[in-house]
């Protein structure tokens, strides 16, 4: 369904705008009249990271007259195999700062407008209420729903994605567009996953060149909404597979019973977000409750010579990139799922780690509900034991 432009025209172009913006001009949909709307409108995107680099290129490139950028991180040498708005001069620096520079080189004409703070329930409509569109590049649950809520509340149309290894996702979602029959992104995720049941890009890894194809859909729809030409992707989802080149369009329905945009709403106003998605279940914070040790604490077990099994809980694939010396191997999902519970030893304490903490202390909480109360994990993980150990390994 073709929707109206969202933003109104602004009074002119500049001769160096109609020289710079010139292949857009000529093309009849969009024309003066379309390239004019874009000049008028404000688009704000959240993060400057895999998603956020290619839609804040091309938005710019593309002469959005304002963008705005949350991002409160810095810029780290392992974001640049996706991140691409980022150099390696910038490692260390704010990521939104380094995004309006590399901005600015693509386009002088606009203006960037910089939030360099964690984007939470006391701000969200504040900065939110700034802008036109709002362009979702997050990677935590958390955030998405927070942003699902607030953009519903406020009216807004919001361009989501999503991306993880070689598969990606992007719709639009604008309950209060014409015609009232657009689903939200809670219609579509009604609740969010368990807690450590899908791992994030930090933890299962993401192909650094799906962020460019799905960033660039996000564009795409972006300046489609702002202009008010083509079929959006409004009550449709985008599937990607880069590993069979295959793009699928799912429809969404509007789901009349959904507690944000459905007939009869519970949900009125911003909630708990991180209460909401459990950054970690309740049993696995209650099993890290005086289960938990340092880096710095397994270092010394190890030196003590004390009699214990190190069990790295991460995958295949992580364990060969950095592994703490006399660890076994054991992935989360084998314990989870009860299969490597048999092999475990019962005379001796398990020490369990992962990454960051989060999936240990999951493993942890089925440990001691098969009766190894004995267990701990490693607060931090290999990270921890890189930082505060041994330096000399890397990090990912």
């Amino acid at each position: 369904m073709s929707l109206p432009p969202l933003v109104e025209p602004a009074s002119e172009l500049s001769r160096q705008e109609v020289m710079r913006y010139s292949r857009h001009l000529i093309i009849p949909d969009v024309a003066m009249d379309g390239q004019k709307r874009l000049k008028n409108a404000k688009v704000l995107a959240i993060g400057a990271g895999g998603l956020g680099s290619p839609a804040l290129l091309y938005l710019a490139a593309a002469g959005v007259g304002t963008l705005g950028i949350v991002d409160f991180d810095t810029v780290d040498e392992s974001n640049l195999q996706r991140q691409v708005i980022h150099g390696q001069s910038d490692i260390g620096r704010s990521k939104a700062q380094s995004a309006r520079e590399s901005i600015r080189e693509i386009n002088p004409l606009i203006d960037v407008v910089l939030h360099e703070e964690r984007l939470d329930s006391s701000n969200v409509f504040e900065i939110f209420e700034q802008y036109d569109l709002i362009v979702d590049g997050t990677d935590n649950f958390a955030t998405r729903y927070l942003v699902n809520d607030a953009a519903f509340l406020l009216g807004k149309p919001y361009v989501w994605g999503s991306i993880y290894r070689f598969d990606g996702q992007a719709s639009v979602f604008w309950p209060t567009a014409p015609g009232g029959n657009a689903p939200c992104y809670r219609c579509l995720y009604p609740e969010p996953p368990p807690p450590g049941m899908v791992p994030s890009c930090a933890e299962g890894g993401v192909l650094g060149i799906l962020c460019a194809s799905i960033g660039a859909i996000q564009s795409t729809e972006a300046v489609k909404l702002l202009m008010g030409i083509g079929e959006p992707l409004v009550g449709a989802l985008m599937v990607y597979d880069a590993l069979d080149m295959e793009y699928r369009k799912i429809k969404v329905r509007k789901d009349p019973e959904c507690p944000l945009c459905g007939k009869n709403p519970t949900i009125t106003g911003l909630i708990d977000y991180d209460a909401f998605c459990g950054v970690v279940s309740e049993a696995a914070q209650e099993a890290a409750a005086g289960s938990t040790i340092l880096a710095t604490e397994l270092k010394a077990k190890m030196d003590a010579g004390e009699d214990f099994l190190l069990v790295d809980v991460r995958e295949p694939a992580e364990f060969e990139i950095i592994s703490i010396p006399g660890a076994v191997l054991i992935p989360k999902g084998d314990i989870l799922n009860g299969s490597a519970l048999a092999s475990l030893p019962q005379d001796k304490q398990i020490v369990l780690h992962c990454k960051s903490g989060v999936r240990s202390a999951e493993a942890l909480a089925a440990l001691k509900a098969a009766g190894l109360t004995n267990s701990v994990h490693v607060q931090g993980g290999v990270l921890a034991w890189q930082a505060q150990v041994d330096s000399s390994l890397p990090t990912y």
